[in-house]
């Protein structure tokens, strides 16, 4: 199973408050609903994704296998949530320009997109009516403005995202974005289908928008591609590559839950752009731990087949990177070895990683966290 990642060129959060600030270079994305001053504000965010990013992994890494794409964002403040509140994923219409402002500069910087502008203070202003077939917006008549986005496409899919939350809900966002790729991907290739990739626009629900109730008022805030921390923004195309197939090899699936592993090819670090097929070495620990090198491993067993997964997680934090996933982070097998492909760009560089596996031996779910680490460098 495979799991590429790749991350945002810009993004930007646009204030009803402030209709010329522009935030490109602020380290939080903001969805927010407050009162400021006995007035309800609102606040959205755009965030885009390279299209020759995504064509190329369309293309050359998923290679016609079916995908799905999610859209991830990891949470950096939550505070107002008494009520259940939705947010919606937009396909943005429009080109828009991330500017270098954040929020607070003073004096406020306009050079780029703002709830006002789509690219500069004085430049193009966002369109607030006579929309072209299937592009709308969402303003009121003192503050014009907020972006406008797509709610449907000549494809025919469905490219109107949302995710609920709740008190008890994950609070990130993981939304399955695959119809909206499909129609940007589909638009590259022919300009007369799909909708052209302006990136995604993040809000709260219409109905939540402008109340004036300090009972609506929710700061939902995300970090963004300029966090200092290691939760940037990314787009997960995730695809089936499993294969179980140990061809004339005479060893076997392993049937003791207690058992050593360890990955023998391990190069400790590895560049950013690289790809890694990490072997995996499994014996019982009633024999002797043979598997140090690649010369001596005679006695490898394998996982078992469909019910051993991989995942990564950040050693200094200890939270997953790529999670345990039944469809998309299964191990699979060849005539050599247990083994997975591990593509490095989805990982921040300089950062310790570190390898766990999970399987199913004897009716027993047995989790290996045996301290396999690598780094990522540039």
């Amino acid at each position: 199973m495979a799991v590429y990642k790749i991350f945002p060129e810009k993004d930007a959060t646009i204030y009803s408050q402030y209709p010329s600030m522009n935030t490109g270079l602020d380290a939080i994305l903001e969805a927010s609903t407050y009162i400021a001053d006995t007035i309800p504000h609102v606040s959205r965010y755009l965030i885009k994704f390279s299209t020759e990013e995504i064509v190329d992994v369309i293309n050359n890494k998923v290679n016609n296998s079916s995908s799905t794409i999610y859209l991830n964002n990891r949470m950096a403040l939550l505070e107002g949530l008494n009520l259940e509140k939705k947010l919606y994923i937009y396909p943005i219409s429009g080109s828009w320009g991330m500017g270098t402002g954040q929020f607070g500069d003073s004096p406020l910087v306009t050079n780029g997109v703002s709830w006002g502008w789509s690219d500069y203070f004085g430049s193009n202003t966002w369109q607030t009516g006579s929309y072209p077939t299937y592009v709308t917006g969402s303003y009121t008549s003192s503050l014009e403005g907020g972006g406008t986005w797509y709610t449907g496409s000549n494809l025919g899919l469905d490219i109107v995202h949302t995710q609920s939350f709740t008190y008890s809900d994950e609070k990130d966002i993981n939304v399955d974005v695959t119809n909206t790729i499909h129609t940007w991907y589909s638009y590259s290739l022919n300009s007369g289908n799909g909708v052209e990739n302006q990136g995604f626009l993040i809000k709260q629900q219409s109905s939540d928008e402008f109340v004036r109730s300090v009972n609506n008022t929710t700061y939902m805030r995300y970090f963004s591609i300029d966090t200092n921390t290691i939760y940037p923004p990314s787009l997960e195309f995730r695809w089936d590559d499993y294969s179980f197939n140990t061809g004339s090899s005479t060893n076997s699936i392993i049937t003791t839950p207690s058992s050593y592993i360890s990955i023998y090819n391990n190069n400790a670090e590895y560049y950013m752009d690289s790809i890694s097929k990490f072997r995996i070495a499994v014996i019982p620990k009633n024999q002797i731990r043979t598997f140090i090198t690649a010369s001596n491993y005679e006695t490898n067993y394998y996982l078992p087949e469909d019910v051993s997964l991989y995942a990564v997680k950040d050693t200094m934090t200890n939270e997953y990177v790529i999670e345990f996933d039944n469809d998309y982070t299964k191990i699979s097998a060849d005539d050599t070895s247990s083994y997975f492909i591990l593509y490095m760009n989805g990982l921040e560089p300089y950062r310790d990683y570190t390898v766990v596996i999970k399987t199913q031996v004897d009716g027993t779910t047995k989790i290996f966290d045996e301290d396999i680490r690598f780094k990522i460098i540039k």
